[in-house]
């Protein structure tokens, strides 16, 4: 970046330890303290520009400016990405791609997620009916069994405990490391030769269905098939995020514990659902290098350069939401014009830019949570409910336990 840039500087030769120490407060704390929506400093000895809010999200995601490519740690991209994927790709290669995945998104598509969740969910609460159960321990099976069904795998062949473990792990660690992140390294290895054996086998079969067949018979800007691996990559990166998004449910059961379920209906749960995504943390930062070099703030920003958004501080950012720190459900209600405030997953355009294609998925299968959570008859026992900012994400410290009322006795005959 230019030394002419009016942009100020954090005090501090580099702030890793930082970062890492203050988790999702990291960049607010600093924001507020200096009085300003961006600032510079050293993360990993590398120069980076750390901005937040709606002016900064429309600068990052300005269509050809940013390339994912050397923009995060290769720790957190080997988890979360890998060799291959879209998110790895620019210019029409992304395009063609993109558009791969967002045809997944079509209405009968989430509809199906729905009631693949509903289902899923009434199936797990028949199990956990007269006893306490941890919350967070019990969602990853029942998510990866949803995300086998809506991919077109069947769960009744697979070894689901397994799966879980390896797609859990995988988001679970992508903030930590040695022996954590090394152990998730090597779950994501098993977890990619088993993705490549379907896909293999999906292609000799020639008979897959859903997202599986789609991952086996498309063909990329150049003609050709994904290769096998990168085939198995994307196919994971389907699974992995909604198992995630079970951490989301945890925090929509979080959320109506301390808040109140509020006004039932669609709407009211779409919106409770927003909410949750808006207040609650889940990726901390998104990171770009630059591609094109502009001008911003006063700051000339050159190819090669380095931002990190503060998606988190975004949604919390005090000149874009009322009492940010309050859970409002009602804020997303009706027509809601500030897409640009509102990036739990990400910003810019779904097709143009690396918004993340699953985000409606996330939504609807969160909304239909969230009406579920309020038909079941559980409590939660005291305990300690505090989110430790330097996880990403975080979960409550006892996983949140939660008792679930056995069915009520049956009627004399």
């Amino acid at each position: 970046m230019s030394s002419a840039a009016t942009i100020p500087q954090a005090r501090g030769p580099d702030h890793t330890a930082a970062f890492l120490c203050e988790g999702y407060h990291y960049a607010p704390r600093r924001f507020e303290q200096m009085n300003t929506d961006a600032f510079t400093t050293r993360i990993m000895l590398r120069p980076v520009t750390c901005v937040r809010g709606p002016e900064a999200v429309e600068m990052f995601y300005e269509a050809g400016r940013m390339t994912r490519r050397g923009a995060m740690p290769s720790t957190v991209v080997a988890l979360l990405q890998d060799k291959g994927s879209v998110q790895t790709l620019d210019g029409h290669a992304h395009r063609v791609r993109k558009e791969m995945f967002l045809d997944m998104m079509d209405a009968m598509r989430l509809d199906e997620a729905r009631r693949l969740f509903r289902e899923e969910w009434r199936a797990a609460v028949s199990g956990w009916q007269g006893r306490e159960i941890v919350l967070d321990e019990e969602l990853d099976v029942m998510m990866t069994r949803l995300a086998m069904r809506w991919c077109g795998i069947d769960p009744a062949t697979q070894d689901v405990e397994r799966r879980a473990t390896e797609l859990a792990t995988m988001y679970r660690a992508a903030g930590k490391l040695g022996p954590a992140y090394l152990r998730a390294r090597a779950l994501r290895r098993r977890s990619e030769r088993w993705a490549r054996h379907l896909v293999r086998d999906a292609r000799a079969q020639a008979k897959a269905s859903g997202v599986l067949g789609t991952l086996a018979g498309h063909r990329d800007a150049d003609g050709a098939l994904m290769s096998e691996e990168v085939a198995a990559v994307e196919l994971l990166n389907v699974l992995r995020p909604i198992v995630a998004v079970g951490r989301y449910v945890l925090f929509a059961a979080h959320a109506m514990h301390l808040h109140g379920a509020g006004d039932a209906g669609e709407e009211a749960d779409r919106a409770f659902a927003e909410e949750v995504r808006r207040l609650y943390p889940f990726f901390p930062m998104i990171g770009g290098r630059v591609l094109e070099p502009f001008d911003w703030h006063g700051a000339r920003f050159d190819r090669g350069d380095w931002l990190l958004l503060d998606l988190h501080g975004t949604n919390h950012d005090p000149s874009a939401w009322s009492k940010p720190e309050a859970f409002r459900p009602e804020r997303h209600l009706g027509f809601v014009s500030q897409p640009e405030a509102m990036v739990p997953q990400g910003g810019g355009s779904y097709l143009q830019n690396h918004r993340c294609p699953g985000e409606w998925l996330s939504v609807a299968i969160l909304t239909e949570a969230v009406s579920q959570l309020r038909l079941s008859d559980r409590s939660v026992p005291e305990q300690d409910l505090s989110l430790p900012a330097s996880e990403f994400p975080p979960v409550p410290r006892e996983g949140l336990r939660m008792s679930v009322a056995p069915p009520a006795p049956s009627g004399p005959a």
